[in-house]
Order: C-alpha cells, then sequence, then structure tokens
C-alpha cells in the first residue's frame, strides 16, 4: 500500500452517507443527499409541480373573525 492509499483509507467522511430521498440509494458527496444528477434534478421539479407538499395548520389566532372588523 502506498502511502497515499494509507492516508485516505483513513480518511474520515464529512458527512456520513444517507439513503437517497428519491431512490433510497446511497448518496454520493458530488450530489449529497442525492446519489445522483437525476434525483438532485427530480426533486425541485416535484416542488414545483405541487407532488410535495407542506401541511398547513392553522391556530387560533389566524381565525377570520379578526379581519372581518
Amino acid at each position: 500500500m502506498t502511502d497515499n492509499n494509507k492516508r485516505s483509507a483513513n480518511v474520515t467522511p464529512l458527512r456520513p452517507t444517507r439513503p437517497c430521498p428519491e431512490c433510497k440509494r446511497p448518496s454520493q458527496r458530488d450530489h449529497y443527499p442525492f446519489c445522483s444528477a437525476r434525483c438532485r434534478n427530480v426533486d425541485p421539479n416535484r416542488w414545483l409541480t405541487g407532488a410535495y407538499v407542506l401541511p398547513a395548520v392553522e391556530s387560533a389566532d389566524d381565525s377570520d373573525d379578526e379581519l372581518d372588523s
């Protein structure tokens, strides 16, 4: 083993690999948290088309009665 290989074997990754949110394959450093450029591009498209929606919770303070007065 060369010195370069020994050093790279001892390097701790900056981030632990996680499953890709799109296809569940291990994430890649260049596309984190995705595994590829394809999965990275699919995600914003799903947000823009409305496939992903954040739930809204109305509180008691947000009633329409206050707007009418």
